[in-house]
């Protein structure tokens, strides 16, 4: 039957007319959007950037560093008290700066932090070259986690294995036990932790509770740069003076009565010992690695 209506008329249907769609056709369309963009421009020199970025920061709070934990270590063994090792080296760094800048021990933390520093630098270039984000693109997951910890956990591993034998309790180099790598291992988690990734989480929180005149002048990723890594050494120096504790006196023919009670007595001072050494480390010494990297790449940009 025809309407009556012109232009009205309901379309027929088509029996058998529509091709059918073939299966896993959606899939053949995703591959056909074209191939993933990598932002490779300048690679090298962004790189390059990375790497003096770190060792720059690395230079420049090493020296402090290696002097705070001589005196910790110096300290633990009963070599000397904190206070007057690190009195010590400091009249030995104004008076003959070449004894520390020269030194092993200058060296090893300069290894330490250069590397760390490094790594998360080179895993933010790779992951902004990977996703096609801008150069200066940091970021603030688990592989960098990962990566930054394996860097300054492998690191700090040789670091501190040469510092107990430099300025341990004497006696002839024995190897460190299984124990005090544990302890050591979980002590600088929790620092790396606290340094590049608890930052960029806690930054906008504390942006948030600022005012507007303050964060003209320092912004909440600064802030959280400094207090994150200071604060979790309160929980983490217990570790360390364990693990020192274990080397100096062995792992056998003591009590963990004994053992607490030494940690318990060097918790407080070695605590602020390693808060003043940390802010410098991945306080300024983070501070200062990304502001000179994002002024290096930002000219690359």
């Amino acid at each position: 039957m025809t309407s009556q209506f012109p232009g009205l008329e309901s379309p027929q249907p088509k029996m058998g007319l529509e091709p059918k769609k073939k299966a896993g056709s959606s899939k053949a369309a995703g591959s056909r959007e074209g191939p993933k963009v990598w932002n490779t421009k300048n690679l090298g020199l962004r790189l390059a950037s990375d790497c003096v970025s770190g060792v720059f920061a690395a230079s420049l709070v090493a020296p402090l560093i290696a002097i705070i934990d001589q005196g910790i270590m110096q300290n633990a063994s009963g070599q000397s008290t904190l206070k007057e090792s690190v009195k010590t080296s400091l009249t030995s760094l104004v008076l003959r700066p070449h004894t520390i800048l020269f030194s092993k021990p200058f060296a090893l933390i300069c290894m330490v932090y250069g590397g760390t520093f490094v790594t998360a630098n080179t895993l933010d270039t790779i992951t902004s070259t990977v996703k096609n984000k801008p150069y200066t693109h940091v970021t603030a997951d688990t592989m960098k986690f990962a990566a930054s910890s394996t860097a300054n956990i492998g690191l700090t591993l040789i670091k501190d294995q040469a510092f107990v034998r430099l300025f341990g309790s004497g006696g002839p180099p024995r190897p460190v036990s299984l124990p005090s790598y544990a302890l050591f291992t979980i002590r600088d988690c929790l620092t790396i932790f606290a340094s590049f990734n608890v930052p960029p989480l806690l930054g906008p929180v504390i942006s948030r509770n600022m005012s507007t005149e303050l964060e003209k002048r320092m912004s909440g990723q600064t802030v959280a740069q400094f207090v994150a890594p200071a604060a979790v050494q309160i929980v983490s120096t217990p570790m360390h003076l364990l693990g020192l504790d274990l080397y100096n006196r062995g792992c056998s023919g003591i009590t963990w009565a004994d053992r607490w009670a030494i940690v318990k007595k060097n918790w407080a001072v070695s605590s602020a010992a390693r808060i003043c050494r940390i802010v410098p480390a991945f306080g300024f010494g983070g501070v200062v690695n990304a502001k000179v990297r994002y002024g290096l790449l930002s000219r690359l940009d």
